[in-house]
């Protein structure tokens, strides 16, 4: 009975602390910023980003400064109208007048990669 006890606390304590939230705050929803993307240079690929999670440049995640790890955020390319929507799970960038570092695939989805950066808006939608 005490081990089953003590097995369901650590395992509730464990989950607790989790840096990454299962879904959006809700008070965040709708929350939009216009700026610049960029995406992260192939040099970055497998590190760990701010979350712990490795970087994966095939997969639709992206660096915001102060938008909660875990956070699903749309960007849209100010000049094309095309979207994706992109995790957050890294801290940055840190260049002024960029809002959000995207992986490659995120960002060629939006933008050719020879752009460089672009013109965008993010916005926070629900999961």
């Amino acid at each position: 009975m005490f081990r089953t006890v003590s097995l369901v606390f650590f395992t509730i304590i464990l989950s607790a602390c989790t840096s990454v939230p299962a879904r959006t705050p809700n008070h965040l929803l709708g929350y939009s910023q216009s700026g610049t993307a960029s995406y992260y240079a192939m040099k970055y690929q497998f590190r760990r980003t701010a979350s712990g999670e490795m970087l994966n440049n095939l997969a639709n995640t992206a660096a915001h400064r102060s938008l909660p790890f875990g956070t699903l955020v749309k960007v849209t390319n100010r000049e094309t109208g095309e979207s994706v929507v992109v995790k957050i799970n890294d801290r940055g960038p840190f260049i002024k007048g960029r809002i959000i570092d995207l992986t490659r695939s995120a960002f060629s989805s939006i933008a050719d990669t020879r752009e460089g950066i672009v013109p965008v808006v993010i916005e926070v939608v629900a999961q």
